[in-house]
């Protein structure tokens, strides 16, 4: 019976000393469960980071292929536009105002003749000696000159556009030191078809007042000295001597894409591998 009586006086002991100690435990419980809860949470957020971290050598790569596909289109494109300028020459069209982008870089004939008063020039410029003829104002390597851009009557357009004649040296620029190669009378040309430019970053811009072209402005050119917007580029067979040296055409079309692909293949292999090193050094320590 006593010993009874004692579990009695011990159990409800215990029933009245228990929430007390709950309640005194309470603010501890609390502050683990805020400690494990805020630990799960930033090891979230150091996952989430990761993940996030893996979109940057993802994202390069595709970068990188896409311009393996857009290099493989611009040097489709840049010999397409070479075959262009090997193809046998037609008569020019006479709604070429029309079609100027369609035939850029055709090669076509004109029948007319030039008028020399109306001179514009395209400076600095270096020889392109490619297909030269002999007899004309100039030779490779020589110092940097200008491309002659002279008003000639097209008989097929009925108008004066716009031929560029050549390169002569900058010695010979003043049309007074070349007379000899300023040619008099009805003329045939080979030339080939030439659209307007856009002015390169960084370069001057054009000063008509002072006859210095920086680049070439189809419409503003034609506007100054009143011709047809119509630009050619006489071949190489329009070399004469003591005049411009023709043939000055060159398929140029910006082309960097190799570069990219480099750039962001490397990028994308850099920050790969530092997305693997935080992976599995977070994977030891989990493991740990």
């Amino acid at each position: 019976f006593q010993t009874s009586r004692l579990a009695s006086m011990a159990a409800r002991l215990i029933a009245g000393v228990l929430p007390a100690v709950r309640i005194a435990l309470q603010p501890y419980r609390l502050a683990v469960v805020r400690r494990y809860s805020s630990a799960a949470q930033q090891k979230d957020a150091r996952h989430r980071r990761k993940l996030w971290l893996l979109t940057i050598p993802v994202t390069t790569f595709c970068l990188g292929t896409w311009q393996v596909f857009r290099l493989q289109w611009k040097v489709g494109l840049i010999e397409e536009l070479e075959r262009k300028t090997q193809q046998p020459p037609i008569d020019l069209p006479p709604n070429i105002l029309d079609r100027l982008q369609e035939l850029e870089y055709r090669r076509v004939r004109l029948h007319g003749h030039f008028d020399h008063s109306r001179e514009l020039h395209m400076w600095p410029r270096a020889l392109h000696s490619e297909g030269v003829v002999s007899g004309g104002l100039g030779k490779q390597g020589s110092e940097p000159g200008a491309q002659i851009v002279t008003a000639f009557y097209c008989q097929e357009m009925g108008n004066f556009i716009l031929v560029n004649r050549g390169w002569v040296p900058r010695r010979r620029m003043d049309p007074e030191t070349r007379q000899r190669g300023q040619i008099e009378g009805d003329v045939t040309l080979t030339a080939v078809v030439r659209t307007q430019e856009k002015r390169a970053p960084f370069s001057p811009h054009n000063d008509p007042e002072h006859n210095h072209w920086s680049f070439r402005d189809v419409a503003g050119m034609a506007q100054h000295i009143s011709t047809a917007p119509i630009f050619v580029d006489a071949d190489s067979t329009a070399t004469v001597p003591g005049g411009p040296i023709g043939g000055q055409t060159r398929v140029t079309l910006r082309n960097e894409h190799l570069q990219y692909i480099f750039t962001w293949y490397a990028l994308s292999l850099i920050t790969g591998y530092m997305f693997w090193q935080l992976w599995t050094k977070s994977k030891k320590r989990l493991f740990r």
